[in-house]
């Protein structure tokens, strides 16, 4: 088994090299005549829910995920896996049966169907650059050797370079090497990718509505083309996982042609602005900083990678973090990824109770996708969709607030203490449920309300580090401040 000091070793940069087994990547649909550049339809929000069965992910299509809006959820790889608790095994494939930790084919085609039924599609984790690293026998108690997988692949079907990877700044040997000692899959054979698009469209058949393409970055775009174009459904959801790195060989914008590219510099930077510089920043953020476009970017805070090796904010960095994960489903840029995962101090640990979620906030499990600060605000961002940032304000420092067209208005304090101000909007006049603090609805469940006026000002207290959020899909309540004329 590689060791975790092992696997870390991605890239040439220091911040690349951090990156563990599988760095996560999901985006959103490739700007391609068979598939739009983002998520179809008005619900873009995906959720991560990592190493969770598939069987408590079916529960949660149907309790949480569709209630609450979510357009997609991301699940697991299904493949039958090398064995061992930790985390990264699912990510060594050794045969293409659903027969991994996560559950059965007939536990997968439920939950497929169950989150349809919810209204949320399905978006399944598949790798493709390698197999495993080792010999021994599966989940699904298929034998298999490194470089030999009864059934599929066998010594003459992965690359020559048998070391490995240890320059960045060299393609061949990032594209043809191995990824921590990973037997690598000569993708450049057409009996390769016959073989990956025969497993793709397994997926396909059990109703899944696309893919996140794992370790892309190590795969030649153009490969990864043409295993796309084998598919019964070559316009499926397509995101891959593509590093950014400085001065290396390989970088994400060569991706685009295909699918989309999650944006890494999007969730470093999100770090650095929000744990170490000024809020105040971000008037100007998006593409404009070097992105790739953001109809061919997924946004996101952290994933599983990332939480691990640092290089972005993670559950462990408190208000911090939610603040973060507000600012993402209320900016414009990407389509949104909310990542939810489990407690860890080891960082080689595999889910709590091999994945089975019996209960949210239990047992280590943290259910991001759950918080009410992070959930409502994909009720937002299904509101404000296809609209501008307008009425940006900032104090200079850690406290902003903008609106989206006429349907939303946000403000994020990150100070050390709370402030007070009249916030102009474009919002229609009215009553609005802040949903950073109550429920949509008549009442608000409860929670805190404001009246926008008829020169759309409101009047707030934001503690610190806490966020208000009104939007027209959240009318309601008497209104605890109202607008100066």
């Amino acid at each position: 088994m590689v060791s975790s000091a092992v696997r870390a070793r991605r890239g040439a940069t220091a911040a690349a090299a951090a990156v563990a087994l599988t760095v996560a990547g999901l985006a959103a649909l490739a700007p391609s005549p068979e598939a739009a550049a983002s998520p179809p339809g008005v619900e873009d929000v995906t959720a991560t829910l990592f190493q969770w069965r598939f069987d408590s992910v079916a529960r949660e299509c149907t309790t949480v995920l569709g209630p609450e809006g979510y357009g997609f959820v991301e699940v697991s790889p299904a493949t039958e896996h090398v064995r061992g608790g930790q985390w990264w095994t699912s990510y060594q494939p050794v045969s293409y049966r659903i027969a991994g930790r996560l559950g059965d084919r007939a536990a997968f085609r439920n939950m497929v169907d169950t989150c349809h039924a919810a209204g949320v599609k399905v978006v399944a984790d598949a790798v493709v650059n390698h197999m495993s690293a080792g010999s021994g026998t599966g989940t699904g108690g298929s034998p298999y050797s490194k470089y030999d997988y009864p059934g599929h692949y066998q010594n003459q079907d992965f690359h020559t370079c048998r070391t490995p990877i240890s320059d960045y700044r060299d393609r061949g040997d990032v594209q043809n090497c191995e990824l921590v000692g990973l037997a690598d899959l000569n993708t450049g054979s057409e009996y390769v990718r016959g073989e990956i698009a025969e497993h793709l469209d397994d997926l396909l058949s059990l109703g899944v509505d696309g893919f996140r393409i794992d370790a892309a970055k190590h795969v030649a775009a153009a490969d990864l083309a043409a295993i796309k174009s084998k598919l019964s459904d070559p316009g499926a959801f397509w995101v891959q996982e593509v590093i950014h790195g400085a001065g290396e060989a390989v970088q994400p914008g060569e991706y685009t042609g295909s699918g989309d590219v999650d944006e890494f510099r999007y969730a470093t930077d999100v770090k650095r602005i929000f744990a170490n510089e000024r809020l105040s920043y971000l008037s100007t953020f998006g593409q404009s900083w070097g992105y790739l476009p953001g109809d061919r970017a997924r946004s996101f805070v952290d994933n599983w990678d990332t939480e691990r090796n640092g290089s972005t904010l993670s559950y462990k960095d408190g208000s911090t973090y939610t603040l973060a994960n507000v600012f993402m489903l209320a900016h414009p840029y990407g389509a949104p990824n909310v990542y939810s995962g489990y407690e860890w101090s080891d960082r080689d640990a595999g889910p709590p109770n091999g994945g089975a979620v019996h209960a949210c906030y239990s047992g280590g499990w943290k259910c991001t996708h759950r918080w009410p600060q992070v959930a409502n605000m994909v009720g937002f961002r299904n509101a404000v969709r296809g609209t501008a940032v307008v009425n940006w304000w900032d104090n200079g420092n850690d406290a902003i607030a903008f609106g989206r067209g006429d349907r939303g208005y946000v403000v994020v304090n990150r100070e050390t203490s709370a402030i007070t101000r009249t916030f102009q909007t474009s919002l229609p006049a009215g009553n609005y449920c802040d949903v950073q603090h109550g429920e949509p609805g008549a009442g608000c469940g409860g929670g805190t309300s404001y009246t926008v006026g008829s020169d759309g000002r409101f009047t707030a207290t934001v503690g610190a580090g806490d966020a208000v959020a009104l939007h027209v899909g959240a009318r309601g309540g008497r209104g605890t401040a109202t607008a100066r004329s």
